[in-house]
């Protein structure tokens, strides 16, 4: 059997679901109307959490990380999905399809571990109060967020290049609409037990871990919650936890069911759907979670719409 790579300068398929016709128009409306939430939605918790003072805390820090993730992470994919589906041809160059498997692993697996890095920090405000200012202070929170980006980064570079060094025999058809690990490794001739190792053992590290680490910090935070007498904190304690505990639900949810599941029980429409939720719909929910049920963020907006309101009449 010939395994020349010689392809993989040629452009791939991305045949997503090209079988569909009529189900491509409604998701191309669909992934444009939550693509553009998305923008809005992610930026103004960024512009918000930089221009009020009130904002600048740790949970607002990683927040802000959060939303830039979000922003980065559908901007990676979207606008060359709608292209496709909008378009005559549903091609995508060998450059612009390892940039978008790279970027997708990457912030993926910086966002797990910056979702961890979140249930610390409500950890120590909840069952830290008197000394969070010390705990969670700048340089350790930026230690932290780098960590997270760096962990992604390591993650990519690992996955990548050993994906990409499967033969494929001119292999070129993506049966998704995005490169997507699971998508290019089944265009592979070959099977590299290397691969199913690594993204196994990268699995426990960025998907189990930090979902036991979560898991833990909102235990002892349910143990103080259960104590704290005021309603009011205990009410604000609800919602910020409650919007951080929505988000890492739906994320590693899916994250988890897609990837640490054997590639062969999920049936490659169901895998697409999945794909679909955690890449398109999941950014799009997180700002709307967050500013939803969370008041200080309300309250901010308010603040500075005023602010200019006022800076405008005079």
């Amino acid at each position: 059997m010939d395994t020349n790579n010689g392809s993989s300068t040629m452009d791939f398929i991305l045949l997503g679901f090209s079988d569909q016709p009529q189900l491509e128009l409604i998701i191309s409306g669909v992934v444009f109307i939550f693509y553009i939430v998305t923008l809005v939605g992610n930026t103004t918790i960024i512009l918000v959490s930089y221009l009020d003072t009130q904002l600048h805390t740790p949970m607002y820090f990683f927040l802000s990380n959060l939303s830039f993730l979000d922003l980065c992470y559908a901007t990676s994919i979207i606008p060359q999905m709608l292209v496709n589906l909008w378009g005559p041809t549903k091609s995508i160059t060998y450059g612009g399809c390892v940039l978008q498997f790279f970027f997708a692993l990457d912030l993926g697996a910086t966002e797990c571990l910056l979702l961890a890095v979140m249930a610390y920090d409500r950890y120590a405000a909840v069952c830290q109060p008197l000394r969070y200012r010390v705990i969670m202070h700048p340089q350790l929170c930026q230690k932290m967020v780098l960590t997270a980006w760096l962990g992604g980064l390591g993650s990519a570079l690992t996955v990548c290049s050993l994906t990409l060094k499967l033969p494929r025999c001119g292999h070129r058809e993506v049966d998704n609409f995005l490169c997507e690990m699971p998508a290019l490794i089944k265009m592979a001739c070959v099977y590299s037990k290397v691969i199913e190792i690594t993204v196994f053992a990268l699995g426990v590290i960025f998907l189990l871990a930090p979902i036991s680490l979560i898991f833990i910090s909102y235990g002892v935070i349910t143990q103080a919650v259960v104590r704290i007498k005021s309603k009011a904190r205990w009410r604000k304690v609800l919602n910020t936890c409650g919007s951080h505990l929505t988000v890492v639900t739906l994320f590693y949810g899916t994250i988890i069911y897609m990837y640490m599941r054997p590639q062969n029980s999920t049936s490659q429409d169901e895998g697409k759907f999945l794909t679909l939720f955690y890449a398109i719909i999941t950014p799009t929910l997180n700002p709307l979670i967050y500013t939803l049920r969370n008041k200080d963020v309300k309250s901010a907006v308010k603040r500075i719409l005023h602010v200019e309101k006022w800076s405008a009449k005079s």
